[in-house]
């Protein structure tokens, strides 16, 4: 049926019966990314699928890892540095649109990660089968690039499983699970992974026929006066969660949809219109580039064997406890240590409550907890492949720790604290084996929040740095290798605008005005809720210890709240009233006038210290500064980081206003070393430029 046509990222097989296997295996590539060299071959198979009319077609992946990750970012970049996004999204559309047409039965059979362009090759085929397995995730996540789905995904889902099902998924960019995208009706069947093909056949040889009701929801809520009322609402509901100025695209996939007639052709030129137009907005620029700094950060750890099998921590606070039951979540032996059960016991229960939430499975759930042991007595140091210290924040103490701990230690092992502020050069002082301590940063809370600051010091072994690069990639998290100096990045960073924040409203501008401003710029929560949230003891100890060398006070007011037991969430009330994990922020008299340079006073010491920690090398480059702060801190991941912001805005006019609010305010607003650096007007090679999304 192929003879004479050979393929570089496509086999193809017939079998006896006439049915065609088409397995997705991209050249040089451990992942199926589509691109436009995939499409070609894939139009090439359809069109002489075309003309043979096989008994049916079954399209799979070779790939061990999953069915398709998505398009090929990177060369989604150049189309748009050509400007022939419109002209490459037509062109998938049609190889898709072809495969659709097929005058034969064919199924997409799925495996593992199913993203983006992968999910909408799989719903261009006529039904779906997937392994029903927790490794197998579909879904379309582009609306977290910037754009939206462009190759029919817009077009077909809705129409397949109604647009009431079809749009969260797509607003979102949420996976679904093989057991939800079963119940939703995007896929037909689930079969066991090693039988996932041979059920497939049998998907060709019966078809299965989807439900007469979801069949009429799906008929429905696509009828033109339904859109007509849903979109609407959708977009109302889309606005609470998002600015449509901040994050277009969600938007512009309500308008295609709402807009699409019955004709497919309508719906992908109205598709293909607005995904080219959205990828030449700052927005995609920016979240792309973050895109591919995260998988730069992922890449991190890549072909290093951490070696460590056991962890044991010590310190079973909020902290320690949550490190423990990640790290045993993911598949470590994990000992947990403090000094009696009654502060041990705790973690304990919170890992089990965690781990229910996950798994729904009890066996799972027992497997997990089996892996978590409580250790009061501390014997598991002596076994672990790495010991991590998450006790108080008190240099002396963490020392002493040390030193009992250390002799303990066999072989390699490794000794890391997860110190929020403390240089570690002050914390190596004593140690026999300095060169295998290090800081391991975590942020809180660990199951959500995704960086790790893998903290360095002046006698750090680079090989050990490498081995714990590679520990937090095999945890899930996405590390940024740091200078151990004050606060290391992220905190470092964070302070100023939480000091000057606090600074704010102890000047009286109220807490939900601060709040609203810094939302306005694109913080996901402001700083006077973060505050509370946080703690504002813990506030108030990272700002002591970072202060003197920031050369920043703690504002009046916090000593008084905390004298007062009023820590903020934890306690019910700090600077706001805390009700069932929900801050009642008090009404703002509407005659009340915000300053005018109030978000200034907030974002720019921020900007200001992330070019401070560029000058003082605290990252190797501004491209990891940009995605240490964002991952850290969900600093407005629109706008691309600290550094890209001041390349957005021009380096002249972000230091003329520092200028203007230090004339205004006083000196802590002075421009501080960095600011002539090159690399605030440029960006590396690693990823696209500005002009590129």
């Amino acid at each position: 049926m192929f003879e004479g046509l050979r393929f570089n990222h496509w086999k193809t097989s017939v079998d006896d019966g006439g049915i065609v296997t088409l397995t997705l295996d991209r050249a040089d590539s451990a992942v199926n990314a589509i691109s436009r060299a995939v499409l070609d071959e894939l139009g090439q198979i359809v069109e002489r699928l075309a003309i043979e009319k096989p008994a049916g077609v079954i399209v799979h992946s070779g790939k061990p890892s999953g069915f398709a990750v998505g398009a090929d970012i990177k060369e989604f970049v150049r189309y748009a540095e050509q400007d022939s996004v419109l002209e490459n999204i037509r062109h998938g559309q049609q190889v898709f649109e072809s495969l659709a047409r097929l005058p034969c039965p064919t199924v997409a059979a799925v495996h593992g990660a199913c993203m983006g362009g992968g999910t909408e090759l799989v719903l261009a085929c006529r039904q779906r089968i997937a392994a029903d397995d927790e490794k197998t995730r579909i879904g379309l996540p582009e609306v977290m690039l910037g754009i939206h789905p462009g190759w029919g995904g817009t077009a077909r889902l809705p129409r397949l499983i109604g647009a009431t099902e079809a749009l969260p998924v797509m607003l979102t960019g949420k996976a679904l699970s093989a057991g939800r995208a079963l119940a939703m009706g995007v896929v037909d069947r689930l079969a066991p992974p090693a039988e996932l093909l041979a059920e497939a056949r049998a998907l060709l040889r019966r078809p299965h026929a989807r439900p007469v009701a979801r069949r009429a929801k799906a008929w429905v809520t696509n009828w033109w006066p339904v859109r007509q009322i849903l979109a609407p609402m959708v977009t109302k509901q889309t606005a609470a969660k998002v600015r449509k100025e901040h994050y277009p695209a969600p938007f512009a996939l309500i308008d295609v949809w709402q807009r699409g007639g019955a004709s497919i052709q309508q719906r992908l030129k109205l598709e293909a219109r607005s995904v080219a137009k959205l990828a030449q907005t700052p927005t995609a620029h920016n979240l792309i580039r973050v895109f591919l700094l995260q998988e730069r950060l992922k890449g991190a750890g890549g072909g290093v064997d951490p070696g460590i099998r056991r962890v044991h921590v010590v310190g079973a606070g909020v902290m320690g406890g949550d490190i423990a039951a990640w790290a045993a979540y993911k598949g470590y032996e994990v000992t947990l240590q403090d000094r009696e059960m009654k502060f041990v016991q705790p973690a304990l229960d919170r890992a089990r409550g965690f781990c229910e939430k996950k798994f729904k499975n009890p066996d799972k759930v027992d497997a997990t907890m089996t892996r978590l042991r409580a250790d009061v007595e501390g014997a598991g140091a002596a076994t672990a492949d790495l010991v991590i210290e998450a006790i108080y924040e008190n240099a002396q103490a963490k020392r002493e720790l040390y030193a009992t701990i250390e002799p303990q230690f066999k072989a390699q092992e490794i000794l890391a604290s997860n110190t929020s502020s403390i240089p570690l050069d002050e914390l190596r002082q004593g140690l026999a084996a300095p060169q295998r301590f290090l800081g391991l940063h975590f942020f809180n809370p660990v199951a959500q929040m995704p960086l790790v600051e893998v903290v360095r010091h002046d006698r750090l072994d680079s090989a050990i740095e490498k081995r714990a690069l590679a520990f937090c990639k095999a945890l899930g998290k996405v590390p940024v290798a740091v200078k151990g100096t004050p606060g290391f990045l992220v905190n470092r960073i964070l302070m100023p605008y939480l000091l000057e924040a606090l600074r704010l409203y102890s000047e009286g501008v109220p807490g939900p005005v601060l709040d609203r401003e810094a939302k306005a710029f694109g913080m996901p929560m402001g700083p006077i809720e973060l505050a509370d949230t946080v703690g504002l003891d813990v506030c108030a100890s990272v700002g002591k210890e970072l202060g003197p060398f920031l050369g920043l006070e703690l504002p009046p007011g916090i000593e008084d709240k905390l004298e007062s037991g009023k820590r903020g969430k934890k306690d019910g009330q700090g600077l706001y009233v805390w009700q069932d994990g929900k801050p009642v922020k008090p009404e703002v008299d509407p005659d009340y006038a915000t300053p005018p340079d109030v978000q200034d006073r907030m974002i720019l010491p921020m900007i200001n210290e992330a070019v401070a920690c560029l000058a003082d090398g605290v990252v190797d480059d501004a491209d990891l500064l940009d995605a240490g702060v964002i991952f850290g801190t969900g600093f407005a991941p629109f706008r691309g980081g600290p550094i890209q912001y001041i390349r957005s805005e021009g380096v002249a006019v972000v230091r003329s206003r520092l200028d203007q609010l230090a004339q205004r305010h006083g000196e802590r607003f002075l421009p501080k070393q960095g600011w002539d650096s090159p690399a605030l007007g440029g960006v590396a090679a690693t990823v696209p430029s500005q002009s590129s999304p």
